[in-house]
C-alpha cells in the first residue's frame, strides 16, 4: 500500500497591510509534488478553510510547474479544510510555503491537531520555508512544541530582511522557532539548505524545495 503525504496550503492572499496579493508559493508544492508521485506517494491537498487557496511564485517557464497545475487544477479549487480531514490517512503532513502562511498557519488549530496526531502515530512532519510558520504552535500530546529540542530550518530572518518584508510579516520565523525551543540552523541566504530530524523535517526556501521533499522519501521509507 502506498504512502500517503498531505500538502498543507495556506489560505491567505493578503500581504499583510501593504495591498499586495500573497498565497501559497507554487514552487514549493508543485517539486515536492513530483518527488513525492515519482517515490510511488498519494499526494492530497488541505487548507487552513478549504475551497481554491490563493497562488504565489508561479513561474510560467517551469515545466514542472505547469505539469503540476495541470494534473491538480481541479483538485486544488476545491481543497478540504483540516477539520474535514481524517489525520490517519496520512504517514506525513507537507507545509508548503510562501507568504501567506505566517498569516494563518500559526493560528489554525485543526491543522496543528492533525500534523500533531500524524506525528505521535509515527508519521512524518515536514515544512518549507514560510511553511514552518505552521509548525511554531504545534503542541504533542504532553504539552511540549513539536520543534522543541530538534534542528529545525526555515526561511531565515536574513532572508525576510532581503527581501524588504522582516517588518511587514507579523513575527520572524527564525526567531520565533528559536523561543519555542528549536534548533535552529540554516544555511547561506536563498541557498540550499534542508534538515531532517527524529521524523521533522524543514527546509529553507524555494532552492530547498525538492531536498526538503528527499528528505521526506527517506524518513518514511
Amino acid at each position: 500500500m502506498s504512502k500517503k503525504i498531505l500538502l498543507a496550503l495556506t489560505s491567505n492572499a493578503e500581504l499583510g497591510d501593504t495591498g499586495r496579493k500573497t498565497g501559497f508559493y507554487v514552487p514549493e508544492a508543485a517539486h515536492p509534488y513530483r518527488v513525492f508521485r515519482d517515490a510511488g506517494f498519494e499526494v492530497d491537498f488541505v487548507s487552513v478553510k478549504g475551497g481554491e487557496p490563493p497562488q504565489d511564485g508561479l513561474k510560467d517557464d517551469d515545466p514542472v510547474q505547469k505539469e503540476f497545475l495541470e494534473t491538480e487544477g481541479e483538485r486544488l479549487k476545491s481543497t478540504p479544510s483540516a477539520g474535514e480531514v481524517d489525520s490517519g490517512e496520512y504517514d506525513a503532513v507537507f507545509y508548503v510555503g510562501g507568504h501567506g502562511t505566517m498569516w494563518d498557519l500559526p493560528d489554525s488549530e485543526e491543522l496543528a491537531r492533525l500534523a500533531a496526531e500524524v506525528y505521535e502515530r509515527g508519521g512524518v512532519v515536514a515544512a518549507v520555508c514560510h511553511g514552518p510558520a505552521g509548525l511554531v504552535n504545534i503542541k504533542l500530546s504532553d504539552g511540549s512544541y513539536l520543534v522543541a529540542g530538534k534542528r529545525v530550518n526555515s526561511f531565515t530572518d536574513e532572508e525576510e530582511a532581503a527581501v524588504g518584508l522582516d517588518r511587514t510579516v507579523p513575527f520572524l520565523l527564525q526567531r520565533r522557532l528559536q523561543e519555542r525551543g528549536a534548533k535552529w540552523e540554516g544555511g547561506a541566504k536563498f541557498t540550499e539548505y534542508a534538515v531532517s530530524d527524529q521524523r521533522l523535517v524543514t527546509g529553507q526556501n524555494p532552492a530547498s524545495a525538492e531536498k526538503t521533499a528527499r528528505l521526506v522519501v527517506e524518513a518514511l521509507s
